[in-house]
């Protein structure tokens, strides 16, 4: 009888035991030597259609699945990846590649300079990628090399060769492939559970140094969740907002890694005289910081470092042209005395912003000095940032309202209100973007002759030669977009990336890459350690 008790007993704690991992979940999490998981919703979050580059998956970032022509190394070169040797023309107009023989796809295929090119000639129609805009083809001189025939010149195309990742032409299919991707990075594709992870196993056939990490998954969480995971020890490296960089986990250590990621408000230079965008309809313009003296005004009247201090979290500079200092285009010139209320009132006075009705918001001409500033509500330092505008423009009797929402609601107001946006790349051509008339991505709406001669001027040289022109965007001592000229934009501050890293890896931080604008915490993935060889519980 007692036998029979002790029996039943067991039975139930075996029951209660089972739901409560059912319940509550298992939180100890056995992996094997070689595999890690990694929540990093700064390197490019989950992709809505999967991880096909063509249709933009990772552009600035280690793609893992797939090869690229070149890589950035830590000192901001360019190094051969799947590249062998290229040439450039004299006049920037075509790029010729040389690529690696005996190169396979995941899937056995060969991997010849008609994928390289199908690759960039899809990029290119799609538009989801990096902007191509600049090339007029790309095509197969033989099985080993490329040819890429420009319809200008532009010497930042070498950057787009460090981006794109190759896919196999043949088996290509834009609706399939970015579920179930074929490539020859150092990963190989084995699962997606959408809205949870994706799993990558190494790639045995990879022609370049293999990473040490042989499985890893890749977690889809984000800022509180992502926090949560390195608490409950649910992964071993975490991306994190800055608002957590000064948090202690135990069993990890805060990386902070340094990056060209510049946060700033995009302020529209014209008026609305009721034109619309013509790719999307979108209406252009602001009557109120169409006004340079608004603009000025609010460069020279907020406090950057304050800023940097509250929705940065410490970890961040300020920022007078959106290019971080580390690049070789950067401007020091450009930077400014902020946090100037007195010359910014003055300014607005002068102008004939005036409060005539003494509710605190400065109007002319009955146009009331108020407008919006959108930003993505899941990027918490952008909140921080809209908030922090919106009460120092206040001293300014300027009335600013932060709208947090989704990128669907930002896009159609981006011509017609401020946006919190983030740039930082080390391609050049990241500017051109943001200030060209002819750019679909100049949300500010600039147009400033001067810019736009020195723009086209750097695209004609050579790199190192086209660094004095990209810097003179900025500031060429009469003009530009930094607060100094046109104050184009309200640029902010440069930040960090905050990386929670568990104590059993190494991800060598001594050869990371400067984390551009999204991250890309795994660009020297191939130098990471696991700092023991027996399993672990993470």
């Amino acid at each position: 009888m007692e036998r029979k008790y002790v029996i039943a007993i067991i039975l139930v704690i075996v029951v209660i035991v089972v739901a409560g991992v059912v319940i509550f979940g298992n939180t100890s999490h056995q992996r094997g030597d070689g595999e890690l998981v990694v929540a990093a919703y700064s390197h490019g979050g989950e992709p809505e259609t999967g991880f096909d580059p063509i249709l933009g998956w990772n552009y600035y970032a280690e793609p893992l699945i797939q090869s690229t022509l070149l890589k950035m190394t830590p000192n901001m070169t360019y190094k051969n990846d799947l590249a062998t040797n290229y040439t450039i023309s004299d006049d920037y107009k075509e790029y010729v590649v040389q690529i690696r023989p005996n190169v396979k796809f995941t899937d056995g295929s060969d991997l010849t300079a008609e994928d390289v090119a199908f690759t960039y000639n899809e990029a290119k129609k799609s538009g989801q990628s990096l902007d191509l805009s600049s090339m007029l083809n790309a095509t197969a001189v033989n099985d080993t090399t490329v040819k890429f025939t420009l319809n200008k010149s532009d010497s930042t195309f070498l950057d787009k060769m460090a981006y794109i990742g190759i896919v196999p032409s043949d088996s290509y299919n834009n609706e399939s492939y970015g579920s179930n991707p074929i490539g020859s990075g150092p990963y190989k594709f084995v699962e997606w559970d959408k809205g949870q992870q994706v799993i990558l196993e190494a790639n045995p056939d990879y022609y370049g140094k293999k990473p040490e990490v042989k499985k890893l998954t890749i977690l889809f969480a984000k800022n509180d969740a992502a926090f949560n995971a390195a608490k409950n020890n649910e992964a071993d490296v975490v991306a994190v907002p800055l608002t957590y960089a000064k948090e202690n986990v135990s069993g990890y250590t805060m990386y902070l890694q340094d990056s060209i990621d510049v946060r700033g408000v995009s302020l529209p230079n014209v008026n609305n005289t009721g034109l619309k965008s013509e790719e999307d309809n979108y209406t252009i313009g602001n009557n109120v910081t169409a006004d340079i003296a608004v603009r000025k005004a609010l460069n020279y009247g907020i406090n950057r470092t304050a800023m940097c201090q509250g929705g940065l979290n410490g970890l961040g500079v300020p920022s007078y042209d959106g290019i971080a200092h580390q690049l070789p285009w950067s401007n020091n010139e450009s930077a400014i005395q902020d946090g100037n209320i007195t010359y910014a009132n003055q300014t607005l006075e002068s102008a004939g912003w005036k409060d005539t009705d003494g509710d605190g918001i400065r109007e002319k001409n009955g146009t009331k000095a108020a407008f919006s500033v959108y930003y993505s509500s899941d990027a918490p330092e952008r909140q921080a940032l809209a908030v922090s505008l919106s009460e120092q423009a206040k001293q300014m009797g300027i009335n600013i309202t932060p709208v947090g929402t989704n990128w669907d609601e930002i896009y159609p107001n981006e011509y017609s209100q401020a946006v919190v946006w983030g740039y930082g790349s080390t391609d050049p051509s990241d500017i051109y973007s943001e200030y060209s008339p002819n750019s679909s991505s100049n949300a500010a709406m600039v147009n400033i002759s001067a810019v736009n001669s020195h723009m086209d001027k750097a695209m004609s040289e050579s790199r190192e030669d086209s660094y004095k022109d990209w810097s003179a965007v900025s500031w060429d001592g009469s003009t530009g977009i930094s607060p100094k000229g046109e104050a184009s934009w309200l640029w902010l501050g440069e930040m960090k990336y905050g990386y929670f890293v568990n104590d059993r890896v190494d991800i060598s931080n001594d050869t990371a890459l400067l984390q551009p604008h999204g991250g890309d915490i795994f660009g020297n993935i191939y130098d990471w350690k696991m700092k023991n060889s027996t399993n672990s519980s993470a």
